[in-house]
């Protein structure tokens, strides 16, 4: 098993945001999390990479515990993730961007980076070589010298995929991916997801309130309402869940 998340609870005083959660993710799977405003998706996600530490219940990656973990340590052990708001280094390049995610992987100390040792050049070298392939297999290498905030919004969105990638993640967490995109940018970034997951080898969870997207691309949803998953099936099964219905979806509309 890639993700076993098991009883896992988030308390804020006496406001329970998660509720004894329990979900399993294989390898290669791509599952979507959905449910109504403040039903607390975002908050499992920060759960997940250790923004915040369960008050009960325990997370595990490739059968490693790693509740409570610091964000970095998660993410050398293999999960990356985007945000809502896009939270890219504006003001650096696109290459660099991109740069700075690799620094999980590199072979070299302080004393390398201190006294410019041949490792640290090595080192270098490679990285940029390997950020700049991954910028090109996304169509943005002729754009690599640019400030990541000139690039249009739907690149800024790929941009973020790219920088998670570049720390070879297992499993990647997409919190919104779609959100303020147009429907071309969305069909764009669905085939995106798609081209990450086959061509990646990798599992991903994505949090999505356009419900044609998550239908469309996901194996698995899971339904998440004050804090409790509520259902998780297919889409086809999800969508004629009175449960979710009553809960969120309300009726929708067939392409």
């Amino acid at each position: 098993m890639l993700l076993e998340v098991h009883e896992v609870t988030k308390q804020f005083g006496g406001l329970t945001a998660v509720d004894t959660i329990n979900l399993n993710i294989k390898k290669d799977e791509l599952i979507g999390l959905i449910g109504p405003n403040g039903a607390g998706k975002t908050t499992f996600f920060n759960l997940l990479t250790g923004v915040y530490e369960p008050t009960s219940g325990y997370i595990k990656l490739l059968g490693e515990d790693i509740t409570g973990q610091k964000p970095y340590r998660i993410t050398e052990k293999g999960m990356a993730r985007t945000f809502q708001n896009i939270r890219l280094f504006k003001d650096l390049s696109v290459l660099d961007n991109v740069r700075v995610a690799k620094i999980f992987n590199t072979d070299y100390g302080i004393f390398d980076s201190i006294f410019r040792t041949k490792k640290f050049y090595k080192e270098e070298i490679r990285v940029r070589k390997e950020a700049e392939e991954l910028l090109d297999r996304f169509g943005l290498l002729k754009k690599m010298d640019l400030p990541a905030h000139s690039l249009p919004y739907g690149e800024q969105r790929k941009l973020e995929i790219v920088r998670a990638l570049a720390t070879n993640p297992k499993l990647l967490l997409l919190d919104e991916p779609a959100a303020g995109m147009n429907p071309q940018e969305t069909t764009e970034l669905m085939d995106l997801i798609k081209k990450v997951k086959n061509d990646f080898d990798i599992s991903i969870l994505l949090i999505e309130h356009d419900m044609k997207f998550v239908m469309s691309l996901c194996e698995r949803i899971a339904v998440l309402d004050y804090g409790k998953i509520i259902a998780l099936d297919t889409p086809e099964k999800i969508k004629n869940n009175k449960k979710v219905i009553e809960a969120y979806l309300g009726e929708v509309e067939e392409d």
